[in-house]
């Protein structure tokens, strides 16, 4: 949701807080600030906007070994210069940035403000370096102090404050998240691992609980009370050239273009095409034999990946289904021993995803994640946890992701039906090699797009339908959802079969339909398509080039003839390419779309 970085080391800290806030604009751009301790006390320097005008507003340059720096995606008060971070108390000995929701702050702001602390924000997080001060005042020291103002949060907070004077971060997370990076006596605090991935690619993730205390000389973890904790050190295996746009305009156009590598990882290993099996090296066959039902729970982009999932599970005669995690806890279907649960999330630690998922466990389900994080929440909170392998991906708009996803659901569906039968399903020994071929599928796709003139030609229209069936059904949600979210135009997705059934009223000659094929039942998407090309909509047929479709549809955008398991994905990296170009054309600011988050880290 919001950015946290913090750094303590030798050396002037502005310049690695400026660049981890880059880093992490992904995860909110309305506003941004750092403070640095300058060595007569703590220096801010906060204003609304992007981290860039922050850059900008900066005359002398801060001075300091210490320093803490946040960019916000707003929750409590608009996006002002008063309501940026880092806060601090009315002296500025203490500063604070936060990431979470404190759901007690009216009544600690209360008693505080009672005690004449006053406060000049519309903030919950102004309440955390006030009451530190308040701790302080009544003779705590500073560790203490810390602990104690943590103590008394309620909700969710990834949280790191200093405190004048001292060459010390102290931290703790409870509910969103929080890492730690280390480098020859210079050490990091994050919300996540792009931050400082060109100073270092050690890191250490905090769990729920853990308090740190960072200095010069290293890294201390312990729990609320004070007790040890033990949290081994990772590697993480990114490139750093990968948290950069290269010669992209944009990080949403490199990551649509990076997804031929980011597939190859995805399977490298996991599949054996010669053999027709599938290799999925922490689940041994059988794993999945005790299964009867599935559910995935997932949000966005991730939602879409894990109705693709559910369906192809369905058919291959598995019971599944899709459900929105933000809806999980009111409309869960019944779960027992022998359900197993699917956590969908590209960061791991989407808020509303894992609440579904510690709900299921404590249920009695076996849970499982997917997610794109090694070292996330919902990683260590699964019982088990699958990897996508796609490596960071920065833009707001997934891309690689979701393909990555889909991806390793489709192998993951063949492997759980495969488990419960006995033996492979059927189509397995033609699904592996086109799997195989998919990367250079799609960069032949990428080579030879129109999707740039299908932009240009229907910039100008009163909305945008897309349409599926079946496993086109999802990637027809998702290209919805890639062109209004970056576009800020009306779009939206139907199985094809439901357009006459309420929305076809919508449509007239400025509201183009893509129709997705995939090779299932296409004639009858093709019949839902002609009913509103007789309406007057143009129709944009996703297919092969020798489609009946073609013949029929206004335009065309081409997809290579393959599996119907796999058609959807190649289609859906068209419909990224329409919505890149669209968005473009427009002039939006398409890696940071309005209102918009990368992590969704609060419910």
């Amino acid at each position: 949701m919001c950015g946290i970085i913090g750094r303590v080391g030798d050396g002037n800290a502005l310049e690695p807080l400026l660049t981890g806030l880059e880093n992490l604009e992904y995860r909110g751009y309305d506003s941004a600030g750092v403070a640095v301790q300058n060595g007569s006390g703590i220096n801010v320097e906060k204003r609304s906007g992007k981290v860039e005008e922050l850059k900008s507003s900066i005359g002398d340059p801060l001075q300091g070994e210490v320093g803490i720096g946040h960019t916000r995606w707003s929750t409590h008060g608009p996006p002002t210069d008063a309501n940026a971070h880092p806060h601090t108390d009315e002296s500025e000995d203490v500063a604070v940035v936060h990431n979470g929701i404190i759901e007690n702050y009216t009544e600690l702001k209360e008693r505080l403000a009672a005690n004449g602390y006053e406060f000049t924000s519309d903030t919950d997080t102004e309440v955390i370096p006030h009451l530190v001060q308040y701790y302080l005042d009544a003779g705590y020291d500073s560790e203490r102090a810390f602990r104690q103002a943590i103590d008394e949060l309620e909700g969710s907070y990834a949280v790191t404050a200093m405190v004048s004077g001292e060459h010390v971060l102290y931290a703790a997370r409870r509910g969103s998240p929080l890492v730690v990076g280390m480098e020859d006596g210079e050490y990091f605090l994050a919300s996540d691992v792009p931050a400082f991935l060109e100073y270092t690619d050690s890191v250490i993730y905090l769990e729920d609980g853990d308090v740190v205390v960072v200095d010069a000389d290293g890294v201390e973890f312990t729990d609320l009370e004070g007790n040890p904790v033990v949290r081994e050190p990772e590697t993480v295996e990114w490139d750093p050239e990968q948290a950069g746009k290269g010669e992209y305009d944009h990080f949403m156009l490199k990551e649509i273009h990076e997804q031929p590598t980011s597939l190859s990882q995805a399977i490298e290993g996991r599949i054996d095409s010669a053999g027709g099996r599938i290799a999925l090296a922490d689940f041994e066959p059988g794993t999945f034999a005790d299964i009867d039902s599935v559910q995935f729970v997932a949000c966005g982009t991730s939602y879409h990946a894990a109705l693709y999932g559910s369906l192809a599970l369905n058919q291959a005669g598995v019971q599944s289904t899709a459900l929105l995690a933000n809806e999980y806890s009111v409309s869960a279907p019944p779960i027992d021993d022998d359900t197993l649960v699917i956590a969908v999330t590209q960061s791991g630690e989407t808020a509303d995803t894992l609440t579904a998922l510690r709900q299921a466990a404590r249920e009695g389900a076996d849970t499982l994640t997917l997610t794109n994080v090694v070292g996330s929440t919902a990683a260590r909170e699964a019982d088990d946890a699958l990897f996508i392998r796609a490596g960071p991906e920065i833009g707001v708009a997934a891309t690689k992701t979701f393909s990555s996803q889909a991806v390793m659901l489709t192998l993951l569906a063949q492997r759980i039906a495969a488990d419960l039968r006995g033996e492979p399903p059927a189509d397995l020994e033609a699904l592996l090699p086109e799997l195989e071929s998919m990367p250079a599928a799609i960069d032949d796709v990428l080579a030879e797009s129109a999707a740039t003139t299908i932009a240009r030609r229907y910039r100008n229209s009163e909305a945008y339908f897309f349409i599926g069936r079946g496993l086109g059904y999802p990637v027809a949600l998702e290209g919805a959802l890639k062109f209004k979210e970056i576009t800020y135009e009306h779009a939206e997705g139907f199985a094809s079969g439901e357009l006459k059934h309420g929305p076809l009223a919508l449509v007239t000659p400025e509201t183009p339909v893509f129709a997705i094929f995939t090779g299932e039942e296409d004639e009858k998407t093709l019949k839902n398509a002609e009913e509103a090309q007789t309406r007057g909509a143009p129709v944009i047929a996703v297919c092969p080039d020798d489609h009946p479709a073609v013949a029929v549809a206004d335009d065309h955008l081409s997809i290579p003839d393959t599996e119907p398991d796999l058609a959807g994905l190649i289609a859906n990296v068209q419909l990224q390419l329409v919505s890149y170009h669209a968005a473009d054309l427009l002039d939006r600011p398409i890696d940071k779309p309005r209102n918009l988050a990368k992590s969704v880290t609060v419910e």
